[in-house]
């Protein structure tokens, strides 16, 4: 049990939830834009948008929204410590709001689409940053306290450092106009490498308390 008394298991499913959709998110927008692109019999200009977050104007939409959508509902409904909790419901909300508002597309925006795609880029900017302090207290658990847990640790410490150091680069990157044109952009690469910091420390620690209730069980 953790110490707010969220069932172990549940705790563990949420995390896998979570790194799961972290890793996954930056390679299947584009495989998806593809596969629709392929079925389609089009040219593929648009398989790799200038960032996630304009995925929203490609074939994988539904995706980008669905897959935000369902990971703020596993962060709001995560539950282990005041710290965590606060951290995890925080970052859900965030989560819904880069997912209802989206992005200016990158052409012949309106006013409206350009105060919504500021708005976004407020959330997006803030749940990273919120998901980076959370992989830092993450690591910093008394469940991963002892030598055994070093690894996990290391991962969560290493996620919490590197998340903002990608964020930056992601916006100086923007800011700069730098890989615009670009079929792959670095603005896009950034993005990516955020979300897998994150979602990485997110498996790691959910494999960390699998093997926990395992050996728990086993006793």
């Amino acid at each position: 049990m953790s110490p707010d008394g969220q069932d172990s298991r549940t705790i563990m499913r949420l995390r896998f939830g979570v790194g799961a959709i972290g890793i996954l998110l930056p390679v299947v927008l584009p495989l998806g834009n593809w596969i629709m692109d392929w079925t389609k019999s089009r040219t593929g200009v648009e398989v790799w948008p200038g960032s996630m977050s304009g995925s929203y104007y490609t074939s994988t939409r539904d995706i980008f929204v669905g897959s935000l959508c369902a990971l703020g509902v596993f962060l709001i409904a995560y539950r282990f410590n005041p710290k965590q909790d606060l951290a995890s419901t925080l970052a859900g909300f965030l989560a819904l709001g880069v997912a209802f508002c989206p992005t200016a597309p990158s052409a012949n925006a309106t006013a409206g689409q350009q105060l919504v795609g500021a708005v976004h880029l407020g959330f997006a900017g803030l749940l990273l940053f919120t998901l980076a302090g959370f992989c830092w207290a993450m690591g910093q658990a008394q469940e991963f306290t002892g030598d055994g847990n070093k690894t996990v640790r290391f991962v969560c410490h290493a996620a919490g450092t590197l998340i903002p150091v990608f964020v930056v680069l992601a916006g100086l990157m923007s800011a700069a106009k730098i890989g615009v044109g670009m079929a792959f952009t670095p603005l896009y690469l950034f993005e990516a490498l955020s979300v897998w910091a994150f979602g990485f420390a997110w498996l790691v620690a959910a494999f960390a308390l699998a093997k926990k209730i395992g050996a728990l069980a086993a006793g």
